[in-house]
């Protein structure tokens, strides 16, 4: 395989991708990298941050004059200890035990829960509290742990480490994590289903209905679907990459936030915000996935670094170039905070601070 530039040129693409909802088209318009008079590029120096001097810098905080600094480190910290605790009493272990052991492998294996953090954030933003939203958020956790699991299997990605530790089938052989997948999935819609309280029954369907489109083949399954197929292809560009991308990564971030949204009372207006705020944010978690990717060790990763590079898969610093690539995310990261303007500010923090988050992350 020939080695990859990862300081290439780019060229302006010609190109708009439809959104699944009628409403919005995610064009070049939406995602406002300059495609016509690229600005001076602006680095966002990741590799000059580090998780912990992330929550403490400017980027981590919303300042106001007369109140305190919100602090992102704290809030992140019991949300997802709620959400932790939340998953554990959600999927005990009990029998068939050999099953119950392979979702909490992987479940309860760690990540960021930047996914339930969102949907809790977006059902407070638009007046809605935490219980409201917290059956959504285990779910969301449970879905997105499931594609990681299908997801690092000898078929797919082919993956032996995840979160730090071997991946599920590498423990418990592919026909159990397999099922530990299916299994995680269907508890994900029962339980939003069963234990979602507060809530009108209108609601919780629009809900359920919202997440089914947002991981099958108008979603995550499309985008991966895509992906596979374009596999050592030569000719893949960047709307290619874009449709993978928002369907792969960002319809699961799309469907924590907008279900937060929708359980939590949100009007039709702030609904369709929020979803134009969590696809540049999930745009954008992928861009800096694919920067991490090559700057980073495994070992800071907790996954296997440059693997896409060996399978020799279009990412954005093959396209863009990695400079290119940093500012990419310096724009959607500005243009997903642009959709928060009139919500209440101290709502609003949280999903400020989970935007800075994801643009500035380390691993």
């Amino acid at each position: 395989m020939s080695p990859v530039n990862l300081n290439t040129t780019w060229a302006r693409p010609s190109f708009f991708l439809r959104s699944r909802s009628p409403s919005f088209h995610l064009t070049h318009t939406h995602l406002p990298i300059s495609f016509i008079t690229p600005t001076k590029p602006q680095s966002l120096k990741l590799s000059s941050f580090s998780v912990s001097s992330l929550l403490t810098k400017e980027e981590g905080t919303v300042q106001t004059e007369e109140k305190p600094a919100f602090n992102f480190k704290s809030y992140m910290y019991h949300k997802a200890t709620s959400v932790n605790q939340a998953l554990d009493d959600a999927v005990s272990l009990r029998e068939p035990r050999k099953i119950h052991e392979a979702m909490r492998y992987s479940l309860l294996a760690g990540g960021k829960r930047v996914r339930p953090v969102l949907c809790l954030a977006a059902c407070e933003l638009v007046g809605g509290t935490e219980p409201m939203a917290m059956p959504a958020a285990c779910a969301i956790e449970m879905i997105h742990t499931m594609s990681l699991i299908h997801d690092d299997l000898p078929c797919m990605d082919n993956d032996d480490l995840r979160r730090g530790k071997p991946t599920n089938h590498k423990v418990f052989g592919e026909d159990v994590a397999v099922l530990a997948g299916d299994a995680l999935l269907a508890f994900a819609f029962e339980h939003i289903a069963v234990s979602t309280s507060g809530v009108s029954s209108a609601r919780i369907v629009r809900a359920i209905g919202e997440l089914a489109r947002s991981i099958g083949a108008e979603g995550l399954v499309a985008g991966q679907v895509v992906d596979i197929n374009s596999e050592g292809l030569s000719d893949v560009g960047l709307e290619r990459l874009e449709f993978i991308h928002l369907h792969k990564t960002a319809a699961l971030l799309e469907g924590a936030v907008v279900l937060g949204a929708i359980l939590g009372g949100g009007s039709d207006d702030e609904v369709e915000k929020l979803r134009k705020f969590a696809r540049c944010i999930g745009l954008l978690f992928q861009v800096v996935d694919d920067i991490l990717d090559v700057t980073k060790s495994s070992q800071e990763l907790g996954k296997t670094a440059g693997k896409d590079l060996v399978a020799d898969k279009v990412t954005y610093p093959k396209l863009l170039g990695i400079e290119k690539s940093k500012e990419f995310a310096e724009k959607l990261n500005k243009d997903a905070q642009d959709q928060l303007v009139g919500f209440d500010p101290d709502k609003a923090a949280p999903l400020i601070a989970l935007a800075n988050y994801i643009a500035y992350r380390q691993n």
